[in-house]
Formats: C-alpha cells, sequence, structure tokens
C-alpha cells in the first residue's frame, strides 16, 4: 500500500490555528512533510461559514481572523477513488532534416547491399526526418500524491505533461491515458482538470484578489452566490499564502506588483479555484529562489492532500523539495530511465552500479549521471533497460503484499469516483448526479450573458487603470482634428472649394482607419491569457467576441464626437444638425469597422510589428481604391472589385453626398467655370466677354450669376451614384460585424492550443 494511501486513514491534525496561517511552513528541519489527510477546499469554506454564523449571527460578513477547528472525527477516512494511468505513451514530430552533398543523390547500395548513411531510414523521408520526444511511456499517477517529471532540458518534461493533459492531437500520439481505467473524452477533461502553464500569464492591472476573483466569476457556477464566491476566493489565498499581497498589483516591467514566488502562486490558484481533480503544471518553480520555489511545491502538497491528482514537470528540485514529492520519473530523451519512489532512489543506483554518495542532492546526482551517459557512445540504453527490469520486479513484489480488499477499495468506476469527489466538495462547478461521467459536469460553469459581463467588467478594470492610453488615442484624434480645422478653415462654395472639401473628406475618412490601429496590440497581449482561458472552458469564445466589442464601443463614441466636433463647423461643412448628426454617425461606423478590421487582423498575425506593417499597408490600399484618386468609372476591370471592398470607399461616399446633396446649393456660377484652368488668371472682363461669345455659340443665356455646376452634379462627376448615404452608413456597419464575425473563426481555431 502506498504512502498516501496508508496514511489516508491517519486523523487529522489537532489544530490549525487560523486560516491566515494555512501557509505557515512545517517541519523546516525534516524535509518529508506530514502527509495526512488534509480537508478540501469546499470543506474548508464550510467551516469557514460556520465559523462566520457563529461571529455574526448572519451571512453577510466573514471577520478577518476566525479560528478554525478542523478536528471533527466524524469524517470518513477518505478513499483512494483516483488513478490516472498511462501505457506505451508516444510522440514523433517531422524535423527538416539537414540537407548535405550526399543526400541530394539517388539510394545506393554498398557492397553488401545495404542502404549508405546518407540514405533516409525508414519513416523518413528526403527532406525531413523523424524525431521521437516520447517513447513509450508509461506510468500513474494517485490522487494524493504531487508526480513529478524530471530530466535535463530537450527530455521530453513538458511534452509527457502536455500528453496527459490532452494538449496533443488524437491523431499524433500513441499510447493510452484513461482515469479509473476509463478512457475519458476531452470535454471531461477540460472540466475535472487545471493546467498552470510555465509563464506567468496574468493582468498586471489587476490585484491578486481581484485576478483569483475574477477566476471565481468564470470558473464557480451562477447558482453560487457572491458572498460565497468570495468566501471561496478569501480561503484560497489563505492557502496559497498570498494573505499580505491581496490588495497588491500582479505589476509588470513598468509597475511594481508582487515577487515572482507570490505570481506564480497566483497562476497556481487562478486554475484551482473550482478545485480540480487533476492538475497539470509544467516547471512551477522554473525562475524562483529556493525559498519561493519549496513554498510553490508545499502549496502542491496541500493541494494533492485535498483529494486532487498533482502532475508537474520540474527542472532541478532542491533536497527540501524532494522531500514534499511522492512520485518521480525521470526521462532522457523521450524514455524513462527511472520511476519510483524518491525514498528508492539509492537502492535503484546501488543496484545499477552507481551508489549515491551520502553527502549529495539524489537528484543532482541522479540527473548528473543520466547526461554523463547521454554522451557516451551507449547513451542511456543501459539504465533505460535496467528500469524496466527493476520496475518488473517491483510490480511482482508489490502485487504478492498487496491485500484484495485493497485491491477492491481502489477499483472505483469513474462515475463513482467524481460522485465521491463532488460529494466531498471538489469540482464546484454545477456538478449533476448524472449517470454519463461526461454530462455530469457542465461544459461551461456560468450561461453567455454571465461571462460577457465578467468579461466586460475585467476589461473596463484594466482600462480605467490604464487611463493613459485612452488619452493618447484621444489626444491623436483631437491634434488630427484640430490640424484640419485650421487648414481646411471655413471653406467657400467655390471650384477650389470643392476641391478642397474633397481632400479634407478623404484625409478625414482615412485618419479614422489609421488611428484605430491602436487596437491590434490589445488582444495580441491578451492572446496568451485568453488560450489559457479558453482551452479549459473558462468561457466562452463567443462571449470574449461579443464583450471585446461592446467594451470598445463608449470609446468609439467619445472619439468620434470629438472628432465631429472640432471640424464640421470649423471647416464649414453644410447641412445643419441633421447633417452634423449624420457626420458624427458615419464617422462612427468607420470607427467601428476600422476597429473591427484591426481586431481581426489581431487574431491573424502573431507580432505587433508585423501587424502594424499590414494595417497601414492594407488602409493605404484601401484608400487608393476609395475613388478620390481615381473614379470608380476609371478603375481598370481587373481592379473593380478592390474598390467595392474599399473599407474608405462607403465613408467618402456617404459624407460626400451629405455635403453635397443639397439640389439648389450652386458651387459654380458664371465665370467661376474658369478656375482652376489656364483662363483662370485672365481679367474678368475678358471672362464676361467669353461667357457672352459662349452664350451666342451655345444659344443660352449665361450670365455671371448662372449657376452651372449643382451639387448633384458634382456627385455624377465623382461618379457616385449607386447607393445612398443611408446605404453606405449600413454598409460600414456591415463591414464590421463581418469583421467580428471573421475574429470569432480566428479565435474558433487558431486557439485549439494542441500540439499536431
Amino acid at each position: 500500500m502506498s504512502r498516501i494511501a496508508a496514511d489516508s486513514f491517519a486523523p487529522a491534525r489537532h489544530t490549525l490555528p487560523t486560516v491566515s496561517h494555512l501557509m505557515e511552513l512545517q517541519d523546516h528541519d525534516l524535509p518529508r512533510a506530514n502527509t495526512s489527510a488534509s480537508p478540501t477546499l469546499g470543506q474548508l469554506l464550510k467551516r469557514v461559514g460556520d465559523a462566520r454564523k457563529e461571529a455574526t449571527g448572519d451571512g453577510n460578513e466573514t471577520p478577518v481572523h476566525q479560528v478554525l477547528d478542523l478536528t471533527d472525527t466524524t469524517l470518513e477516512p477518505r478513499p483512494l477513488p483516483f488513478v490516472l494511468s498511462f501505457s506505451s505513451l508516444t510522440y514523433s514530430v517531422k524535423v527538416p532534416r539537414k540537407m548535405t552533398f550526399r543526400a541530394l543523390f539517388p539510394r545506393r547500395l554498398n557492397r553488401l547491399g545495404a542502404a549508405t548513411e546518407a540514405d533516409p531510414v525508414s519513416g523518413e523521408r528526403l527532406f525531413t526526418s523523424t524525431k521521437t520526444l516520447l517513447n513509450d511511456i508509461s506510468g500513474e499517477a494517485r490522487d494524493g500524491e504531487i508526480m513529478a517529471v524530471l530530466g535535463a532540458s530537450g527530455s521530453g518534461k513538458s511534452t509527457l505533461i502536455d500528453a496527459l493533459a490532452n494538449r496533443i492531437a488524437k491523431g499524433s500520439l500513441k499510447g493510452t491515458v484513461t482515469l479509473n481505467g476509463e478512457a475519458f473524452e476531452s470535454r471531461l477533461l477540460k472540466v475535472i482538470s487545471a493546467y498552470v502553464m510555465q509563464d506567468d500569464l496574468l493582468f498586471p492591472m489587476l490585484t491578486v484578489e481581484e485576478t483569483l476573483m475574477f477566476s471565481a466569476e468564470f470558473r464557480l457556477p451562477r447558482t453560487l452566490s457572491k458572498s460565497k464566491k468570495k468566501m471561496r476566493v478569501q480561503a484560497l489565498i489563505d492557502q496559497l499564502g498570498l494573505r499580505n499581497a491581496a490588495k497588491t498589483i500582479i505589476g509588470d516591467e513598468g509597475h511594481r506588483g508582487v515577487s515572482g514566488g507570490e505570481r506564480r502562486r497566483v497562476s497556481i490558484g487562478i486554475d484551482i479555484i473550482h478545485d480540480p481533480i487533476i492538475l497539470f503544471l509544467d516547471e512551477p518553480t522554473s525562475g524562483l529562489d529556493s525559498t519561493s520555489a519549496f513554498m510553490v511545491v508545499k502549496v502542491l502538497q496541500r493541494i494533492a492532500q485535498s483529494g486532487s491528482i498533482v502532475i508537474m514537470s520540474v527542472h532541478q528540485p532542491s533536497y527540501r523539495i524532494l522531500g514534499l514529492l511522492d512520485h518521480l520519473i525521470f526521462l532522457s530523451r523521450g524514455q524513462t530511465v527511472y520511476s519510483g519512489s524518491p525514498t528508492n532512489l539509492p537502492q535503484f543506483f546501488a543496484e545499477f552500479g552507481h551508489p549515491i554518495p551520502d553527502s549529495e542532492n539524489r537528484t543532482e546526482f541522479a540527473l548528473d549521471l543520466i547526461r554523463g551517459l547521454e554522451g557516451s557512445p551507449g547513451g542511456t540504453k543501459s539504465l533505460v533497460e535496467f528500469n524496466k527490469s527493476w520496475q518488473n520486479m517491483k510490480k511482482h513484489d508489490s502485487s504478492a503484499r498487496n491485500s484484495s480488499s485493497e485491491t477492491d477499495r481502489q477499483c472505483l468506476s469513474l462515475k463513482e469516483a467524481i460522485s465521491a469527489s463532488i460529494s466531498r466538495g471538489k469540482l464546484v462547478s454545477g456538478a449533476t448526479n448524472d449517470v454519463n461521467p461526461s454530462s455530469m459536469v457542465p461544459r461551461f460553469a456560468n450561461p453567455m450573458w454571465t461571462e460577457m459581463a465578467v468579461l466586460a467588467k475585467r476589461s473596463m478594470m484594466n482600462s480605467r487603470r490604464m487611463p493613459e492610453l485612452f488619452g493618447i488615442r484621444l489626444g491623436a484624434v483631437l491634434v488630427t482634428g484640430f490640424i484640419l480645422a485650421t487648414m481646411f478653415w471655413q471653406l467657400d462654395n467655390s471650384p477650389k472649394g470643392v476641391q478642397e472639401r474633397l481632400g479634407f473628406f478623404a484625409f478625414a475618412m482615412s485618419t479614422t482607419y489609421y488611428t484605430c490601429a491602436d487596437a491590434l496590440p490589445v488582444f495580441l497581449q491578451e492572446r496568451y491569457i485568453f488560450m489559457r482561458e479558453t482551452a479549459y472552458n473558462a468561457y466562452r469564445r463567443s462571449s470574449y467576441v461579443f464583450s471585446h466589442s461592446l467594451v470598445s464601443l463608449p470609446s468609439l463614441i467619445f472619439l468620434s464626437l470629438a472628432f465631429a466636433a472640432t471640424t464640421f463647423w470649423a471647416v464649414g461643412l453644410d447641412g445643419g444638425f441633421s447633417g452634423f448628426l449624420f457626420y458624427f454617425l458615419i464617422i462612427l461606423a468607420s470607427f467601428w469597422a476600422g476597429n473591427s478590421f484591426v481586431t481581426f487582423l489581431s487574431g491573424v498575425v502573431p507580432h505587433v510589428m508585423l501587424g502594424y506593417t499590414i494595417v497601414v499597408a492594407i488602409l493605404a490600399y484601401f484608400l487608393l481604391f476609395s475613388g478620390f484618386f481615381i473614379n470608380r468609372d476609371r478603375i481598370p476591370s481587373y481592379w473593380i472589385w478592390f474598390h467595392y471592398i474599399s473599407l474608405v470607399k462607403y465613408p467618402y461616399e456617404a459624407v460626400l453626398q451629405n455635403e453635397f446633396s443639397d439640389p439648389t446649393k450652386c458651387f459654380v456660377k458664371g465665370v467661376q467655370i474658369f478656375d482652376n484652368t489656364p483662363l483662370g488668371t485672365v481679367p474678368t472682363s475678358l471672362k464676361l466677354k467669353l461667357l457672352e461669345s459662349m452664350s451666342n455659340t451655345l444659344g443660352v443665356q449665361i450670365t455671371s450669376t448662372t449657376c452651372l455646376t449643382t451639387g448633384s452634379d458634382l456627385l455624377q462627376q465623382q461618379g457616385i451614384t449607386d447607393l445612398s448615404k443611408w446605404n453606405c452608413l449600413w454598409i460600414t456597419v456591415a463591414w464590421g460585424f463581418f469583421f467580428r464575425i471573421l475574429f470569432y473563426f480566428c479565435l474558433l481555431l487558431g486557439s485549439k492550443n494542441k500540439r499536431s
């Protein structure tokens, strides 16, 4: 019987001073920590609630510190319901071959008829070779234990964690992964497990408490009251040892925040807020000092003792951390070289012929020995073979000692095991007692509108704490509007005024799109946070798209109003208040379409600089084909399609119709017909004689006050005859929705977060 199984029948600790001291480190002198069964987070919350009611007499407030007595002996000994088994896991990838001169020639045979070394081996091609990252890996992990995967860089640690966490495509991974002997589907694994990435992907301007609270809003069901969610967050803060940093922002390079160890514990906390059954961690101690790394693993031990399976990769654990681990798997180039308890390491290497000196760290000695064997001619083949024979011997001895009662106790069905865990307070995500294990827990904890509200609240909170971002954007719009207003101040209705109006409209409409380019880094900065949260169904992708759109609208309305008010009356545009209202609406539609277009590109391109290059280039093409530089009738037929997909075309035509739609307004009268021509410089008297001569020739009386060109004539000259201004407005709005839909499909197809 394993140590955890034996200890699971031991009584709980007799005292637990306060909730705020849950993370106090114990047994500093003795590495192996006490492994008696700990209460789950759900049971801990129940006691917090009971203590609160006794202190206050109601359910409104929770005292800051309450003494909790966890010596309740009525709790039955916790069984060992979960066993995650994996067998013969093999994973290979195709990598480009290093091309040599000999590899370019056809297959040749040596004198014995064998292939020469330049020939590709079986399973390889001329330009690619096969690299095996995992090779026949087997083992099992039990709840209540921490299983650590060790090895040098490139040994396959992270790959094995990804394989167990279903982050490798099914067609690429060979072997089986089962829970309690039953193969579980991806949907169930997403709900009952959590994956903590190596990088701390957090919003820098949120505090520790706010970060965990938002995670609770996403992962805990709507049926759980707000007060209970807050209680759960407070209990988790104490369990993670983050009480002193609860009100501190996470921070980044420009804002001082929590320490590296605290940041790592927050990363763990946001993924265990719903108390998952299985917890995967990719090098959670990487980059931390010895004390911070020990505290992180101490937290993981408490999580494991609450009834979870904890599987993590670790590069080189210290002596104290080794005392907290229950099962080790050493990998070397994708193969298992040791699998077992840390206490068996000395015996294993002693029987292999390399005893571990008493003065050396066991894991350091083992890793140094493995590196040495990897550099030898035979590699680690001898150690791999010895491990297989040693494992077979251990299995034979273990099967002879195990009693039938223990076997019966451990063989629980997956449904029974999940039900038992739910009854003990785990998986707080609206679980039910459905017959099908996959249907016992819902795919998402909350409905769509709840997810949208939480996402919008978080986004607005981040925006409020970085007002300089909106301030810079507003400043850019106001400066642009001021320059345009002073440059095109009070344009008249002369032919030159018409040309200046056309130039103003073209520049103004294209500027609205260029100022939307600052939306590009918004999603690029959140991309990996989004992928982490949606990988395990924290919320729907559609909820993110809707909330992202709704949150952007208030700022777009304010920017549109600022630009319209700055330029409309200063330039002297026509239409009065109704004309201003439409001018404001078409600018808002342009901002909306531009913001949606840039948001879509942020879901496609991986880097900010590449995105800016693409945005600037495409917007330049849109302006080129908008109809300002060349009329639609003059555009070559093979480029006319680009004219109709130009985002600048529709708002440009809309503002022209808004300005020149009055049929009674004249823009060319009498001698103004000669403006913008070589005759424009001749004396007015001569122009009048020319008008008289033209009148005699045409048989039409043309005087100095005769209107020769109206607004309708100008629209005809510009080729703007197909759509009304309102149709142009709706098409511009529709472009915005179209790019949002494309953005959704980018998120749907581009954030699978799985290896191929």
